[in-house]
């Protein structure tokens, strides 16, 4: 843990040293220099250096430093100090106003790269994914290939297609609450309670996450993986040497502990699990399915995350609390909470747990202005998209009502808090019902305010929001 914390400072002084000199240098020489324009002798407008400078210390190093794979709480804090996410939108804007809708191609001697900068764009690249944009890009096959290199996430061709089937069966994505809800709603009023009496009369990070590993961990693997310790540090470990991608070596043999710790859950198939759910679900000799596992266990902490926050935009906004609170009296067992749904919607859409969206081509498209080749990197910066004030009058404020009036519906400007498309999360109903359930939970149950973390001003909410530092007293 020690060495842990160290590295994780060091790459902090690292990122922000970098930031910093990188961009007083690149506004010392923009000083100086020549404006620069568009590049469209050659099709798709190409970046000068300097914005290419920029938007690899404003977009992509920050995301970086906090952790793709599993957040680091230092960055965190550094992050919401320096609003980068912030920060990054008026890049983005900037690139935008200043090459047109793009997509923006990035002169980078190592590969090619493209931004997407036009919502259009962006809906097409998500609506024509797996083929021609494939959701495996390089960076995710060398991030997620550290505990899940079968998982659907890097598969392509009939394996993708068996796997995304598996996936989709076992988290039931067609509808919103899980044939299942009858055994996970319970699991979800009694890891709250058990939460709640751990609280006290304060309910910290801490608190909140341990208490929802342990629900992760029943509702997909069973009662017994509750309070398995061993299972939560091995992915733990395995998904920080994810963060460094191809930069940290792999560790197969963590990696076939943690997947045989899965496998003994899988095989003992408990009622009223995942494990046990997904059992009477077809496989085929591909399927792989305790490599499938992980990425459950992994993208749970959108939920975590997001319903974090979600309790912080409710303690801000005591008319929406109010709403939320009436519809927790009306619910009926077995039915969605719609509003509260709302309210996880709009915590990701303020702050995407999935700030870079990841594409790769597989052939060569068309565009209005030219070609991109096949083989091209293709980025979506989902907190630009959802937070571009020049565009979106809603842009900084806390409005659940987006996702229940049906200005979501057919919209031409993309929200993506689940990506969108045929690579969508297959989980995102799973994630919705637990989630809204939890602070229904905690809602109904005792009274709640914010004491601790930066507090969202309902007037113009931060571009960065760090969930660590969230406290809210319990009435």
């Amino acid at each position: 843990m020690r060495n842990s914390r160290k590295d994780t400072l060091l790459l902090a002084a690292g990122v922000l040293g970098a930031f910093g000199a990188g961009l007083a240098a690149g506004r010392r020489i923009a000083r100086t220099a020549p404006a620069t324009h568009a590049n469209r002798d050659e099709g798709l407008p190409r970046a000068g250096l300097l914005d290419t400078l920029a938007l690899g210390l404003e977009v992509f190093a920050p995301v970086v430093a906090q952790g793709v794979i599993i957040r680091r709480p230092p960055m965190m804090a550094l992050a919401q100090r320096f609003d980068t996410h912030r920060r990054a939108i008026r890049r983005m804007q900037k690139l935008r106003d200043m090459y047109g809708p793009g997509p923006l191609m990035l002169p980078l001697p190592i590969r090619k790269q493209a931004v997407v900068l036009d919502p259009a764009h962006a809906q097409r690249v998500l609506d024509e994914s797996p083929v021609p944009f494939s959701a495996v890009s390089t960076e995710k096959r060398a991030a997620l290939s550290h505990f899940e290199p079968k998982g659907v996430l890097l598969s392509t061709g009939p394996e993708r297609a068996d796997r995304r089937r598996f996936n989709e069966a076992a988290l039931d994505t067609a509808h919103p609450m899980h044939r299942m809800a009858a055994s996970f709603l319970p699991i979800v009023e009694e890891e709250a309670a058990r939460m709640l009496a751990q609280a006290g009369g304060t309910l910290d990070w801490t608190t909140w996450s341990e208490g929802w590993y342990r629900l992760i961990r029943r509702v997909v693997l069973g009662n017994s993986a509750a309070d398995d310790q061993e299972l939560q540090a091995l992915i733990v470990r395995l998904r920080g040497a994810a963060n460094w991608a191809g930069f940290h070596p792999k560790m197969p043999a963590k990696r076939e502990r943690f997947l045989a710790r899965i496998q003994m859950y899988l095989e003992r198939a408990e009622p009223g699990s995942l494990a046990g759910y997904m059992a009477g679900i077809a496989r085929s000799a591909t399927t792989a399915p305790r490599q499938q596992v992980p990425q459950w266990l992994f993208a749970f902490d959108a939920a975590v995350m997001a319903s974090f926050r979600a309790l912080a935009l409710l303690a801000s906004h005591p008319g929406q609390l109010a709403r939320a609170r009436e519809e927790i009296a009306a619910r009926q067992a077995g039915q969605p909470l719609p509003f509260l749904r709302a309210c996880m919607l709009e915590a990701l859409r303020l702050w995407p747990t999935t700030p870079m969206v990841l594409r790769q081509s597989t052939s060569e498209t068309r565009w209005e202005h030219g070609s991109m080749p096949a083989d091209t990197g293709v980025l979506i910066h989902a907190p630009f998209f959802h937070r571009d004030d020049t565009r979106l009058e809603h842009a900084d404020r806390f409005t659940p009502e987006l996702w229940l009036d049906g200005r979501t519906a057919g919209q031409d400007w993309p929200l993506i808090p689940f990506s969108d498309g045929p690579v969508m999360c297959p989980g995102r109903h799973l994630v919705l019902m637990l989630s809204s359930a939890m602070l229904a939970t905690l809602l109904g149950a005792r009274p709640l305010a914010q004491t601790g973390g930066l507090a969202p001003d309902p007037q113009r909410l931060p571009g960065t929001l760090d969930n660590f530092a969230l406290r809210f007293r319990l009435g």
